[in-house]
């Protein structure tokens, strides 16, 4: 009798330990986190209280929400003290903007561009797509999204990283390249809000309240 490969005990020594691995491998990284699960009950007390909490971070303090509580709506309520000048603006915006958003606000393969007031008649975004690239100069309804939204989200590397001055002056700055204020125009918590944005009138107030009453 003729025996084969497969036959051997050594070849099914090998395969038996060879569909047993995952088996292994599972077991192994069970019991790892089962040891620290174990660590961390020892070292809190409690791995969960009983208000399911998992003992992660820490109670927020009024300067924690302070820090981030910096949203501006279109009449400029919430806006915190502060001001920028558009040749401040433009020291901010080519050292922390322009890498992304092309040094005259065109836009970059990183970037969306950001000036931009074609078409001057109408409002055509709607019908005809791709036609116009949506930019701040002719579709954004309130000065007031440049701040908000700056303060927050940018730069796209460190978001959150700019001073109050810096993000009033780029947003003058933006909106000076839109040609939408004047060079020697000054943005602050008076002054942002009231600047009348070329697509203001295209846009309406969202006024549902939520709940049964939505529509």
């Amino acid at each position: 009798m003729t025996m084969t490969q497969t036959d051997t005990p050594r070849y099914r020594d090998r395969t038996t330990l060879n569909h047993r691995i995952p088996t292994i491998f599972f077991a192994l990284l069970l019991l790892g986190n089962i040891a620290c699960a174990d660590a961390n009950t020892g070292l809190n007390g409690n791995q969960e209280t009983p208000g399911g909490s998992f003992n992660l971070g820490s109670t927020a303090s009024a300067s924690d929400i302070a820090a981030w509580d910096l949203d501006m709506d279109p009449s400029g309520s919430g806006a915190p003290i502060g001001s920028g000048s558009v040749s401040e603006g433009k020291q901010t915006y080519d050292l922390k903007c322009a890498s992304c958003h092309g040094v005259d606000g065109g836009g970059t393969s990183l970037g969306d561009q950001l000036v931009g007031r074609e078409p001057l008649e109408g409002f055509p975004f709607g019908q005809v797509r791709g036609q116009y690239r949506r930019t701040v100069g002719n579709y954004w309804p309130y000065a007031t999204t440049l701040f908000d939204y700056i303060i927050r989200a940018m730069p796209m590397n460190a978001p959150g990283s700019l001073t109050v001055d810096e993000v009033y002056a780029a947003s003058a700055y933006i909106l000076y390249m839109n040609d939408i204020i004047d060079e020697n125009a000054v943005m602050d918590t008076e002054s942002l809000p009231k600047v009348v944005m070329p697509a203001r009138d295209r846009f309406v107030m969202d006024n549902r309240t939520g709940g049964p009453e939505i529509r």
